[in-house]
């Protein structure tokens, strides 16, 4: 299992990462033109909020896997711009998009006013906690990158995309990873590829809202992950996410879907991010279809089961195990 060294204390800062996750490497068509990039969704299985910062941001200790649930961003070369394409309503298409502006932070770091043409199509739904929108901004910067020579360094564009937002670094990188610091620093995390059932209710969850009426002081006397406590065979036994505390209690709808997905046999339940989307744990895909079925007599909202990704598959299968209901 390779498992950077955690913090002991939540009140000890968690040292720079000792090991470096992978990054991906897109590689331009022959012919040159277009880039086609599969951007993941991710689930928190871990999250340990550690203390707020000087700053106003806060400390997080997290365990992240990306998803078999993916938007695809196409990246075309244009005429000096940045252009954006996306069919589905209420996605913005100018500097409200994460997608726009971690183009227009390459420009900026690139020195180069390049032009460029991109088409997003959305699979994971928006505002859910599975971090489609920092996905869709790691794709934007990698794929920027290659069509341009790659003008940035990994670390450069690491740094960038932590410019972008908190969760952009994760996209950048292969399988799963440990999260700390206000998320941005990551080590590689090996976790088995699990079957997730995703469900999103339609609640809006406002992440700030979460974080602004977390009771930090309640959350002391819990004990931190270590590294021999916790065996990845046996996610029941310490998936866990503070944030719980806050969005269940405002919707408690959440927390009797949770009670659910464990009567339908999850081998863990849990609330990735701030929400609102929730996700059972389970051995198969047969296994995460038969209890989607029999929850869809009685759940309207959003359902999808995908697979976790190691980081050993080839991107080109990424959206490939996926079951939409």
């Amino acid at each position: 299992m390779a498992l950077g060294p955690l913090p002991s204390n939540p009140l000890v800062k968690a040292q720079s990462p000792s090991m470096t996750r992978p990054m991906r490497k897109l590689t331009v068509p022959a012919a040159g033109g277009s880039l086609r990039v599969f951007c993941p969704a991710k689930v928190n299985l871990y999250l340990r909020v550690l203390g707020r910062r000087p700053d106003g941001y806060h400390d997080l200790l997290s365990f992240m896997q990306p998803l078999s649930l993916v938007d695809e961003l196409t990246v075309s070369p244009a005429p000096p711009g940045i252009f954006l394409d996306c069919g589905q309503p209420g996605i913005p298409k100018g500097p409200g998009n994460l997608v726009w502006q971690a183009a227009l932070e390459f420009q900026r770091a690139a020195g180069r006013k390049v032009g460029v043409h991109m088409v997003l199509e959305k699979r994971i739904p928006a505002a859910a906690g599975l971090g489609g929108g920092s996905s869709d901004a790691a794709g934007a910067l990698l794929a920027l990158n290659a069509l341009n020579g790659e003008p940035l360094t990994p670390a450069s564009l690491q740094s960038l995309a932590g410019g972008v937002g908190a969760d952009v670094p994760f996209f950048l990188g292969k399988g799963a990873a440990v999260a700390r610091g206000t998320g941005t620093e990551l080590s590689p995390l090996e976790l088995p590829a699990y079957w997730y059932l995703l469900l999103n209710p339609g609640v809006r969850v406002s992440t700030r809202w979460v974080y602004e009426n977390l009771d930090l002081k309640a959350l002391k006397g819990y004990k931190i992950l270590g590294e021999r406590d916790w065996d990845p065979e046996q996610p029941g036994t310490w998936v866990h996410n503070d944030l719980e505390s806050v969005t269940l209690k405002q919707y408690p709808q959440l927390g009797q879907l949770l009670e659910t997905l464990e009567h339908l046999g999850a081998l863990a339940r849990g609330m990735s991010g701030s929400g609102p989307t929730l996700y059972g744990l389970f051995p198969s895909l047969e296994a995460a279809r038969e209890a989607g079925a029999r929850l869809r007599e009685t759940f309207a909202g959003w359902m999808a089961a995908a697979r976790g990704l190691t980081g050993k598959e080839a991107e080109a299968t990424w959206g490939e195990q996926v079951w939409m209901v």
